[in-house]
């Protein structure tokens, strides 16, 4: 093959790395799904189903209501009529505390205000809980209770609530059912009723509602997860933040800006949720509690509704509308118990493959080492030892191609008017040194993936947030506050480059000296513990390339 071509596919092949390098770094913002089956999009509004200011409040009933089933296999509510009893509408707190969160309810709504998780820090250097959910008023609380027709309910709808506590205390295996009770002014009794685990970070919510009237009763119920948002709060440009709904096969980003041109729906969702980089709340409807979700962008909040079937309640009949849950962190091992394939929240891109596998060698180094930090650099050795083979024959074919260097000059010079003589001669000069003029770039095309897969699993893995290394290194989800290793990343990169041997003209290697300096900026505000993997690679690299040097050849 002449130099040329042998150039070209080099530089082919450099582009190509460098094109889906930063395709893979930097991904476009998922467009919002265009599917007419599921997909409904309406005009923008900032007024959900459950904020309507013309709806009279429901009256408050007691939560002590003995149920009976009756023949047809509903629940009989005769009695209610005779047991419903006014409660003041002032406003009751509720604190439930569990060894894993700290949440806060309002008997106003129904509602939860806030959510702290105890063993996710807000800060590296501070000892306050991680806040999921922080809301600054009834109106921007969460699991937010409505309807539509006889089955609608005032946002700011008094509950009685079924204890006199103004605090639960759950440790261990403890679980516990709270209940909140309201009547809708069409003589809907609904009961909203919340059972929390000392053990886990699920919930489980449901909706009855119980027709007390004497006529059939007809409408939509809905549940309402309120996520605060402000366009600051939009994540980097390779990280999603924003709703999502699982429907069918595919899990459906929307970018809060798109729900600014208007709301949303998608039919018969698996689940849906809000996705921080760490951190998720979801809500995921069982028994066809929801047959759409619709997800709006209000002045202060994303809102993600479950709205449920359209229902006819005959009097005295009841219908129950089941959730479940889940309010922590994006932890796939945790995700994975949970079920109901929450753990497709998790999004390691094209190379999932290969991630999935590099994220659990690097726990299990950590479950012996104890350290982050020190883990990725054992698995970034675990990695170049099993490609020392393909970049020890890549590097040694780019040294050999590179001694023939002064051969292939005199064959271009002698047969430069006659390209195929030259090229036959050059073929049959790499043939007799046993020269692959390709050799040096095939090996380094099969690490591609794993380097995309492994800066995937790192960027995402929930481990590292506030994981320390040592010394400045306090944060390894976060930039070095110093800058110390990128600048000596960006150091390694060009001494590989100076020992690594090279067969492009001067004018090439000029534009590839400015790689370190390059790489060095983009590294700057990346994850410290991306940062070290680099260069860790680099280190190892100018290691295997010093031994292939010093060896005769």
């Amino acid at each position: 093959m002449e130099e040329n071509n042998k150039n070209l596919i080099i530089a082919l092949t450099l582009m190509a790395v460098v094109w889906l390098g930063y395709n893979f770094l930097f991904p476009a913002q998922p467009a919002p799904p265009v599917t007419a089956t599921t997909e409904v999009v309406t005009p923008p509004t900032t007024v959900g189903l459950s904020s309507k200011a013309d709806e009279p409040a429901a009256l408050p009933v007691t939560a002590s209501l003995t149920n009976a089933v009756n023949r047809h296999g509903v629940e009989n509510t005769d009695h209610l009529t005779d047991r419903i009893e006014t409660t003041s509408t002032e406003e009751r707190m509720l604190l439930v505390e569990t060894d894993l969160y700290r949440l806060q309810l309002s008997s106003v709504g129904a509602v939860v205000k806030s959510i702290e998780l105890k063993k996710y820090r807000q800060e590296a250097d501070s000892d306050a809980p991680f806040t999921v959910i922080n809301s600054p008023s009834l109106q921007l609380a969460t699991l937010r209770s409505s309807g539509t027709e006889e089955f609608s309910l005032s946002a700011q709808t008094p509950f009685s609530l079924s204890t006199t506590a103004s605090s639960l205390n759950l440790s261990r295996n403890d679980s516990q059912t709270v209940v909140f009770t309201a009547r809708t002014p069409s003589g809907a009794l609904l009961e909203k009723s919340y059972t929390f685990y000392a053990d886990r970070y699920t919930i489980d919510l449901t909706q009855q509602l119980t027709n007390t009237s004497l006529k059939p009763l007809r409408g939509q119920s809905s549940l309402t997860l309120v996520e605060l948002w402000d366009d600051s709060d939009k994540g980097a440009m390779y990280e999603f933040v924003g709703p999502m709904t699982l429907v069918g096969e595919e899990v459906e980003t929307v970018a809060p800006k798109d729900l600014k041109k208007g709301s949303k729906s998608f039919i018969a969702p698996v689940w849906s949720g809000f996705e921080t980089k760490y951190f998720m709340s979801v809500a995921v409807p069982l028994n066809s509690a929801a047959e759409q979700v619709k997800l709006e962008l209000t002045a202060q909040s994303v809102e993600n509704t479950f709205i449920s079937p359209l229902m006819t309640l005959a009097p005295q009949e009841t219908r129950k509308l089941d959730y479940l849950l889940y309010f922590g962190p994006r932890d796939p091992d945790q995700l994975q118990i949970v079920g109901h394939r929450l753990v497709e929240s998790i999004d390691y891109g094209f190379f999932a493959i290969i991630a999935e596998p590099l994220v659990h060698i690097l726990k299990f180094f950590y479950g012996y080492i104890g350290n982050y930090g020190v883990s990725i650099i054992l698995l970034t050795i675990l990695i170049k030892a099993l490609f020392w083979p393909l970049t020890h024959k890549s590097y040694a074919s780019m040294k050999a191609m590179q001694q023939l260097q002064p051969e292939i000059t005199k064959l271009k010079e002698k047969y430069k008017n006659d390209r195929e003589k030259m090229n036959k001669a050059v073929m049959e000069m790499y043939k007799e040194k046993k020269v692959n003029p390709v050799g040096g770039c095939l090996p380094m095309l099969v690490q591609i993936p794993v380097f995309f897969a492994l800066y995937r699993a790192l960027l995402g893995t929930i481990d590292l947030r506030h994981a320390s290394f040592g010394l400045w290194l306090t944060d390894l989800s976060a930039k070095d506050p110093y800058y110390i290793t990128p600048v000596v990343m960006g150091i390694t990169m060009f001494i590989q480059q100076k020992m690594s041997p090279s067969t492009m003209d001067p004018t090439q290697a000029k534009i590839f000296m400015f790689m370190p300096i390059i790489f060095t900026f983009l590294f700057l505000n990346f994850p410290s513990g991306l940062v070290i993997y680099w260069l860790v690679n680099n280190v190892l690299t100018i290691a295997q390339q010093y031994f292939i040097n010093k060896k005769p050849s």
